[in-house]
């Protein structure tokens, strides 16, 4: 029988990167999901002060394998 696979999405923030932002991200997840198979970027953001990037934000889909009976 095959699997079936749950997509949610998220946002990550950080003051690093958009990389860190993702992993943050990740991080959270991982501590309430099971299953996390893959993830995919939907969207790179950032708040700009004064010219300055002040935190980056990235949102992505988390796709992770629900488990059956």
């Amino acid at each position: 029988m095959g699997e079936t696979v749950k997509v949610i999405q998220l946002t990550g923030n950080s003051t690093e990167s958009w990389e860190d932002a993702a992993q943050n991200a990740l991080d959270d997840a991982d501590e309430t999901l099971e299953n996390i198979s893959e993830i995919g970027i939907e969207s790179q953001t950032a708040e700009v002060e004064d010219g300055t990037i002040e935190r980056y934000r990235t949102t992505l889909d988390v796709a992770f394998v629900l488990e059956g009976r």
